[in-house]
């Protein structure tokens, strides 16, 4: 299994230095793209119709990021997985990190968001944050960060954190009037 997954983050890894404006997006992506994602829930606090759904939802993309981010901690404390270019598998065209591979909090991040939106019934834009997770992701991938695998791992966690908060954080209950309520 570790054949494929090294054979498919190398194929990916190996579109770059061959179009340097290309290698400046993903660098780009990786670099804003989660930050952009938590700005973009951010700013749907405020819709022009005061909405307690809304920012039921934006509350629970944020407890779903932060839970997901949260498991990976964990994870971590177990699975020391090197970084795909410390293994000679991709070639890194940003600075090295010093944390272990597996798994990826970029799509832990950005997929947090997009399931948190999905398990809430807001399809159009849980698709949309979809996208901008899966440009993240494969922007990670591209940069020679991370291996395919560590991208699913990362998924996974967001998917369970999401689920997890959907069954937790329930709306119109106290907790969520009072949270919903603020500005």
């Amino acid at each position: 299994m570790y054949q494929i997954d090294a054979a498919v983050t190398a194929w990916i890894n190996n579109w770059t230095g061959h179009a340097p404006a290309v290698d400046f997006i993903m660098v780009w992506i990786s670099t804003l793209g989660v930050p952009l994602m938590v700005l973009a829930v951010a700013l749907q606090w405020w819709p022009p119709q005061p909405d307690r759904t809304m920012r039921h939802v934006v509350v629970a993309a944020g407890l779903s990021f932060l839970l997901g981010l949260g498991i990976n901690q964990l994870v971590l404390l177990f699975v020391q997985r090197v970084r795909p270019y410390d293994a000679h598998v991709t070639h890194l065209i940003i600075g090295r990190t010093v944390d272990f591979s597996f798994p990826s909090d970029h799509a832990t991040a950005s997929f947090a968001i997009a399931a948190a939106f999905l398990v809430h019934g807001l399809h159009r834009r849980g698709l949309a944050f979809l996208a901008a997770a899966l440009l993240v992701v494969l922007s990670r991938v591209y940069l020679g960060t991370h291996y395919v695998s560590d991208i699913l791992g990362g998924a996974v966690t967001a998917i369970m954190a999401a689920t997890l908060v959907r069954a937790a954080y329930r709306q119109n209950t106290r907790a969520d009037r009072l949270i919903t309520g603020i500005l």
